[in-house]
C-alpha cells in the first residue's frame, strides 16, 4: 500500500512538473489560433517583430533559421508588435510587407502587445517566468521542449548567431 502511494504521489508531482512552463494562444495572422502549447516538446523561438524598425531585416535570419531547423522540429514564431510605434497598422498590412519583402512562410501572430501591464498573456507569463521583458523589437526568447524559458536574447543578437544557433541545436540533438 505504502509503495502505491508512493507511486500515485510522484505521478501527481510528475504531472504537475509537465504542466509548468510558459505558454499562450496568439491570434494568427493567418486567421485562427496559434497556442504555443501546441508545440510542446518542440523548442520554438519567439521574436516580437516590426515591418518599420532598423532591425526589420532579421526577418530574412529568422526565415533562414526556420527553413534550416524546421524539419528537426524548430518553430519560429514571429509576434508583430506595436509597442515601439513601428508597426504598420493592420495585420493584413503586416502580412503583405513580409510575404513581399521577406517571403515569409513561417508562423506569424496578428498585432500583439509584448510588455507593461497589456502585454499578451505569453510575455506576461515570460516576465514572470525569466524577469525577461522585450525593450526594443527583434527581442528573442528561446522556449524550450519543456515549455521553460531557456535564453533571451536583444534585437542586436541575430537570429543566425552563433549562440542562438548552438541552443537552438542542443535541444535538437
Amino acid at each position: 500500500m505504502k509503495h502505491l502511494i508512493l507511486a500515485i504521489l510522484f505521478a501527481v508531482i510528475a504531472q504537475a512538473g509537465m504542466a509548468r512552463g510558459v505558454s499562450g494562444t496568439f491570434s494568427s495572422i493567418d486567421g485562427g489560433s496559434l497556442s504555443i502549447e501546441d508545440w510542446r516538446g518542440q523548442p520554438v523561438l519567439v521574436v516580437n517583430t516590426a515591418s518599420q524598425c532598423g532591425f526589420t531585416g532579421q526577418y530574412t535570419d529568422l526565415q533562414i533559421l526556420y527553413d534550416q531547423y524546421r524539419d528537426q522540429g524548430l518553430v519560429v514564431l514571429a509576434v508583430p508588435s506595436d509597442d515601439f510605434n513601428q508597426e504598420l497598422a493592420t495585420a493584413s498590412e503586416v502580412k503583405e510587407f513580409c510575404e513581399l519583402n521577406y517571403d515569409l512562410d513561417l508562423p506569424m501572430t496578428d498585432i500583439s502587445n509584448v510588455k507593461g501591464a497589456n502585454a499578451h498573456p505569453f510575455y506576461k507569463a515570460v516576465r514572470k517566468e525569466s524577469g525577461f521583458e522585450p525593450t526594443w523589437n527583434f527581442n528573442k526568447v528561446l522556449i524550450a521542449p519543456d515549455g521553460s524559458v531557456l535564453a533571451t536574447w536583444g534585437s542586436t543578437v541575430k537570429p543566425t548567431s552563433r549562440k542562438i544557433k548552438r541552443e537552438i541545436e542542443a535541444l535538437l540533438n
